[in-house]
C-alpha cells in the first residue's frame, strides 16, 4: 500500500521540481512586475538604492527608475547581456563609470534622465554601438565634453535638455553620423553652438527652447544640409534674426515662437524655398508687409498667434498659391480683405477669432465663405457695427450682410483749396480729414510728385489724423498738395496750396546799402552792394559811441595831469618823427630817404 502511494506520488514530485527549475531561470525579484511575454522587468518606484536580485539573464526592458541608486558601476548590467532598454530615469545617480554598459551590445534605448549627474566621462557609452535613442536630459550637466558620443553610430534621438549646460565643446558632437533628431533645452548657453552642430550631417529635426540665447548669427547652423525641422522656442532675449541665419538650410517647418521679435524675419526667410510651415507666434510682429514673401512658394501654413498684429497689409501673401491654413488669433486686426491673399479661393482654415474686427464690406468675402472655411472651435466675432456687435460669423445670414455689412466713399471735410502760408525755417501745418466706412487712410502727394504715405520723409511728417506736418519750411516746399483719403468704396481729393516767405524779403526794409570804391564798374558807376542789417549797426554805433566817450576822458584826464604839475617841468618839448611814404607806405619817403628823421619843438602853455 505504501509503495503504491509512493508510486502514484513520485510523478507529481518530477512536475513540481521541474516547475521550480523553471520558476528559477524566469523569476522575478521581489516588489517587480515581471512579464515573461516581453522579458519586462518593472521595478518602478520601489526605493531601491541598488539593482535587485533576481532579474532574470534573458531580460531585455529593465524599468529601474523612480528609485534611490546613486552610482552605476561596471559589473551592474554584466548578467543581462540581452538588454534591449534600461530606465535609469528618477534617481540620484551622481556619477557613471566608464564601461558601466560594456556588456550591452544590443542595447536600443537608455535613458538616465532626471539625476545628478554633474560629468560624463570619456568611456561611458564606448560598448553602445546599436543604441538609438538616449536621454541624459534634466541632470546638473555643465559641460559636453570632446568625443563622449563617438561611439553611438547609430544613435538617432538624443536629448540634452534641463541641464547647467555652459558650454559645448565644438566636436562634442562628432561620431554621431545617424542622429536624426536633437533637443537642447533648459540649459545655460549664451550662443548656437555651430561648430558642434556641423557634424551631425544627418541632422533632420533640432530643438532648441528655453535658453537665453540673445543674438543670432549669420550662418548658425551651417553644415545642416538634412535638417528639415527647426524649433526656437522660448527665448526671450532674442530680438532680431539677421539675413543670413538661415542660409544654407533646406527647411520645410521652422518655428520662432515666444521670443521678443518686433518685425516679420523676411530676409532671413527668403533662403527657404522649401517652407511649408511657419510658426511665428507670441512675439511682436505689429504688421506684414506686402509683397515680401514672394519666395515662399511652397508655404502651406502661416501661425501668428498673440503676436500683437495690428495690419496685414494688401498682397502680403502674394505669392503663397498654396496657403491654406492660417492662424491670426488673438491679435489686434480689424478687418483681413481679400486682396492679402494671392488665392483665397485655396484657404481652408482661417482661425480669426479674438481680434476687434470691423464688419464692414472688407470682410464680406470672408462672410460669404463662412460655409466652406473653417473658423475653428471659437467663432471670430464683430466688434462693430453696433447692430450686429458680439455675433458669431456663423449665425450671419444674407440680410444681416447687406443691411450691416457696408462701405461708405470717403469725404473730406475741406470741400475747396486750403492756402496756407508759412516763414522760412518755421514749421508749416497742411491739414486734411476725412470721413467713411472704413476709415479712410489718408496720403499726400508733393509739389514734385512725389507720394507721402509712410509717417516720416526727412523733414516731412504725416499724422494719423491726416495732417501733413513740414518741419523747417523751405522756399522749394511752396506749391499745390494733393491730399488723398481713400478706403475700399473710393476715394476723395483735396488741394492744398503752401507759400513759404524767403527770409531775405523778411529783412529788405532793415539793410543797409554802401558804395565801394573798390567795385567802380568801367563806365564810371559804382556797384550797391548788400550793407549790415539794423542790428549790427545798432551795435556798432554803440561801440562807436563807447570809442569817442574814452577819448574824450583821456584828453581830460591828460589835462588834469598837466595842469597840476605844470611849473614842475620844461615848458617846451621836443618832438622826433619820421614822415610816412605817400607812394608805396614805406618808413622812409622816395624822394627823402637820405634826409633821417625831422624833429620840432611844441610848447605846453
Amino acid at each position: 500500500m505504501t509503495s503504491y502511494t509512493e508510486g502514484k506520488q513520485n510523478p507529481f514530485l518530477g512536475l513540481a521540481f521541474v516547475a521550480a527549475f523553471v520558476g528559477s531561470t524566469l523569476g522575478c525579484p521581489s516588489r517587480c512586475e515581471c512579464s515573461a511575454q516581453t522579458k519586462a522587468v518593472v521595478c518602478h518606484r520601489k526605493r531601491m538604492s541598488t539593482i535587485p536580485d533576481g532579474i532574470p539573464t534573458e531580460t531585455r526592458i529593465l524599468d529601474l527608475s523612480k528609485n534611490k541608486m546613486t552610482m552605476i558601476n561596471p559589473d551592474d548590467f554584466i548578467a543581462f547581456p540581452g538588454l534591449e532598454e534600461l530606465d535609469l530615469s528618477g534617481n540620484v545617480i551622481s556619477y557613471v563609470e566608464p564601461g558601466a554598459f560594456n556588456t550591452l551590445f544590443n542595447m536600443h534605448s537608455l535613458s538616465l534622465k532626471s539625476n545628478r549627474i554633474k560629468l560624463i566621462p570619456l568611456g561611458v557609452f564606448t560598448a553602445l554601438t546599436n543604441l538609438t535613442r538616449l536621454d541624459i536630459s534634466d541632470n546638473k550637466i555643465v559641460i559636453l565634453l570632446d568625443y563622449m558620443f563617438q561611439d553611438l553610430h547609430n544613435l538617432k534621438v538624443l536629448e540634452v535638455g534641463d541641464n547647467d549646460l555652459v558650454y559645448i565643446t565644438p566636436s562634442a558632437f562628432s561620431g554621431l553620423l545617424s542622429l536624426e533628431t536633437l533637443t537642447l533645452e533648459r540649459c545655460n548657453l549664451t550662443f548656437v553652438p555651430t561648430e558642434a552642430l556641423s557634424h551631425l550631417h544627418n541632422l533632420i529635426s533640432l530643438h532648441l527652447r528655453y535658453l537665453t540665447i540673445s543674438t543670432l548669427h549669420p550662418y548658425s547652423f551651417k553644415k545642416l544640409f538634412r535638417l528639415r525641422h527647426l524649433d526656437i522656442d522660448n527665448w526671450p532675449s532674442l530680438d532680431r534674426v539677421p539675413a543670413n541665419t538661415l542660409h544654407g538650410l533646406n527647411l520645410t517647418t521652422l518655428f520662432i515662437t515666444n521670443t521678443n521679435l518686433s518685425s516679420f524675419p523676411y530676409q532671413a526667410l527668403k533662403h527657404l524655398p522649401y517652407l511649408t510651415h511657419l510658426n511665428l507666434s507670441y512675439n511682436r510682429i505689429r504688421h506684414i508687409e506686402g509683397g515680401m514673401l514672394l519666395e515662399l512658394v511652397r508655404l502651406r501654413e502661416l501661425h501668428l498667434v498673440g503676436a500683437q498684429l495690428f495690419t496685414i497689409e494688401p498682397y502680403a501673401f502674394q505669392g503663397l498659391r498654396d496657403l491654406k491654413v492660417l492662424n491670426v488669433s488673438h491679435n489686434r486686426l480689424d478687418t483681413l480683405e481679400k486682396g492679402v491673399f494671392q488665392s483665397p479661393e485655396a484657404l481652408e482654415v482661417l482661425l480669426i477669432d479674438h481680434n476687434p474686427l470691423v464688419c464692414d464690406c472688407r470682410l464680406m468675402w470672408i462672410l460669404q465663405k463662412k460655409h466652406s472655411i473653417f473658423f475653428g472651435d471659437s467663432q471670430p466675432e464683430c466688434s462693430t457695427p453696433e447692430g450686429i456687435r458680439g455675433r458669431p460669423f456663423k449665425e450671419f445670414k444674407e440680410t444681416l450682410l447687406s443691411y450691416y455689412v457696408t462701405c461708405t466713399k470717403p469725404k473730406i471735410r475741406e470741400n475747396k483749396t486750403q492756402t496756407y502760408t508759412a516763414d522760412e525755417g518755421q514749421p508749416a501745418m497742411l491739414r486734411c480729414s476725412a470721413d467713411g466706412t472704413p476709415r479712410p487712410t489718408v496720403s499726400w502727394v508733393s509739389p514734385r510728385g512725389r507720394k507721402l504715405t509712410g509717417r516720416s520723409h526727412g523733414r516731412m511728417m504725416l499724422h494719423n489724423n491726416g495732417t501733413l506736418e513740414i518741419k523747417s519750411a523751405e522756399m522749394q516746399d511752396s506749391g499745390v498738395y494733393v491730399c488723398l483719403a481713400s478706403n475700399t468704396a473710393g476715394n476723395d481729393t483735396l488741394m492744398a496750396s503752401l507759400a513759404v516767405k524767403s527770409l531775405g524779403s523778411l529783412y529788405a526794409n532793415r539793410t543797409q546799402y554802401y558804395t565801394d570804391p573798390s567795385n567802380t564798374t568801367a563806365n564810371g558807376t559804382a556797384s550797391v552792394s548788400l550793407g549790415l542789417d539794423l542790428k549790427t549797426i545798432l551795435v556798432s554805433t554803440a561801440m562807436g559811441c563807447f570809442t569817442f566817450l574814452g577819448v574824450v576822458l583821456f584828453c581830460f584826464l591828460l589835462l588834469f595831469v598837466w595842469s597840476r604839475g605844470k611849473g614842475k617841468h620844461k615848458n617846451n618839448i621836443d618832438v622826433e618823427y619820421v614822415p610816412r611814404s605817400k607812394s608805396n607806405g614805406t618808413n622812409v619817403d622816395s624822394a627823402e630817404g637820405q634826409a633821417g628823421p625831422r624833429r620840432f619843438n611844441m610848447k605846453m602853455m
